[in-house]
Formats: C-alpha cells, structure tokens, sequence
C-alpha cells in the first residue's frame, strides 16, 4: 500500500489515538488531583486547571524513552499495520470507558499495552511479542505500586519525626502549601509517562506507512498533540475515580497528601527515564495505601483496595482480548 493511499486511513487512526489519549487524561485525572482535593486543599476546579497545565508541560522536563518502548518494544513494528493499530485503540479505549463508568480506577497504560499485543497476537501470533519490553511492563504492574508504597510510608515516617515538635495547626499549614508543589510533581510524571504512549503509537504508525523514513523517531508536531489531548482530558477530569481514590481507600491529611504525591511522582519520574511505561493509576493507589498503613493497618479500606487490585490484574487481558476480537472482526469485513 502507498503511503498516499492510506493518508485519509491514518488521519483517522490519528484522531482516535489522540481520542484514547483525551480518555488517558479524562480516566486518569483522578491520580493528579485526588490527594489535594481530598484534603481540600484546592477545589476541584481548579485542581483540574492545575493538573492539566503540568500535564501539558511535561515534554520540556523529560526525553521520548517511553513512546519509544510503546512504539517498538511491545510488539514488532514490521507487522504493524492500520488494522493492527485500530484493534489495539479499540480495545484500550472500550476498557477504559468501561472502568470510567464503574469508577474503577485500572490502567490505561496497561489497557493500550494489552490492546497492542492482542492486535499483534491477532495478526502474527507470538512472533509479533517483543517479550523483552513486554515482560518489562508487566513487571512494572508489580514494581510501580510497590515502589510507591514503600517511598510514601517512608516519606511519612521521615516527615513525622522532623516534625514531631510542631502543633497539627502548624503542620497542616507548611504541608497544605507543600501540596502545591508535590501535586505539580505528580501531574508532570502523569503528563510525561502517559502522554508518550501515544506519541509512541502514531509514531510507529507514521512509521509503518513511509512517512518517518528508515529510522523510527517522534515527530515534534506529534508531541505537542498528545500533550495537549491529555491535558484536555484532564479539564474534564474523572469525578467518578476522584471519589474513590480521594476518600474511599483511606482518609488523608495535608501531610499525608503530600507524602502520597512525593513518593508517587519520584516513582513516575524514575520510570519515565528508564523508558519504562508504568500505570500512573497503580502508582498512585500503592502510595496513599502505604500513608494509609504508616496511620495504622486498619486505617485502609482493604476491600476496596482489593478490588482495584483485580482490575489491575485483569486490564492488560481483557483490553487483549478485546482487541483481539476486533482485529477479527475487521478481517473478517475486509
């Protein structure tokens, strides 16, 4: 197929990869704002506005090492095609809605992973698997939330012994300002490692047809767009998924907040220079339990923990599966 030909096809795979990044944002707001709006610190208006412009500016703080495992270290990019791509947008985007509509706050990274290696499976079978980088993200379904968890207790325990001479007045005073800060961290690492997943999907797409030469790399004009399409989604915010990781997993304070956003963003920092393409969602759910558990075991709603736990655990197979059916599908038609 000549790359001409297939322009008014790309144009549309464009569209809806910028769509699932709007949906990226909208779906995952909840992780840049949930800590300081539950602590009241801000209203959630103007958190979103807050959010969102860190979000935007994330590409100045961070080089491209995650579109490029997205791009080429998933699946094969010899077998990607505009089928291939679609089946992959398709099965992330519909797990996504789906967990926006029961408030349950699953990865969409992992979503769009999962699409991309049902769609390659569909295609190619195990062939298509670049099982290095897969294996590699998987692991991060482990590593994130764990990692955070460890670095907000202990950020928790550091905190109240430098302060364990302070009234709670004072406290809660120095960390509602704190906030500010750590939840502007937190929204570059969502905006940096979320937003290179798409660039690194209409890269390899661009790629696939001609348009990027013999070397894959990521044009400017396409990280700008996908910048703006998660901050925009991000405006709109996910109120569902505040709810749930605001207040129904545990009760926070300023500090807690704070320790919460820290321990998550250096995660997502560390992860977006290794070129790893971690769950914001996970990393942020492991750091508020961990506050949480520093309070006392019991200070966490283990349930509900549990159940974001599950849907963790099914969203890259479900999104495959999704994903899969569909490139089925559009074989068939074709």
């Amino acid at each position: 197929m000549e790359a001409t030909l297939a322009f008014p096809l790309l144009l549309g795979l464009i569209v809806i990869a910028l769509f699932f990044d709007f949906l990226n944002g909208l779906h995952d707001a909840a992780n840049s704002i949930a800590t300081i709006v539950s602590t009241r610190v801000l209203r959630p208006h103007y958190a979103v506005f807050w959010a969102a412009f860190f979000n935007f500016i994330a590409f100045l703080f961070f080089g491209l090492h995650v579109a490029e495992t997205l791009g080429k270290g998933i699946i094969d990019p010899g077998i990607v095609t505009p089928e291939v791509i679609f089946a992959a947008l398709v099965g992330a985007i519909v797990w996504n809605i789906v967990t926006w509509l029961f408030g349950i706050p699953s990865s969409s990274s992992h979503a769009l992973v999962g699409g991309l290696v049902g769609a390659g499976l569909a295609k190619a079978g195990f062939s298509s698997i670049v099982w290095n980088g897969l294996l590699k993200t998987a692991g991060a379904i482990v590593m994130s939330p764990a990692i955070g968890f460890f670095l907000a207790l202990l950020l928790v325990l550091i905190v109240s012994w430098l302060f364990v001479r302070q009234t709670p007045f004072a406290v809660d005073r120095t960390f509602r300002m704190l906030q500010f800060v750590s939840a502007s961290l937190y929204s570059l690492g969502h905006g940096g490692n979320d937003a290179q997943k798409t660039m690194g999907i209409i890269a390899v797409l661009l790629f696939s047809q001609g348009y990027l030469g013999s070397e894959f790399y990521v044009p400017f004009w396409v990280v700008i767009t996908c910048q703006a399409a998660i901050a925009l989604g991000t405006l709109f915010g996910g109120w569902r998924i505040v709810h749930t990781m605001g207040s129904k997993i545990t009760k926070l304070n300023p500090m807690q907040g704070f320790c919460a956003e820290t321990g998550g963003a250096i995660t997502l920092f560390a992860a977006t220079w290794l070129g790893i393409p971690v769950s914001t969602t996970h990393t942020i759910t492991g750091a508020i339990i961990g506050v949480g558990s520093a309070r006392r075991v019991s200070a966490v709603r283990w349930g509900i923990a549990g159940n974001i736990v599950v849907a963790w655990v099914i969203t890259m197979p479900a999104a495959a599966l999704i994903s899969a059916l569909s490139y089925f599908a559009i074989d068939l038609i074709g």
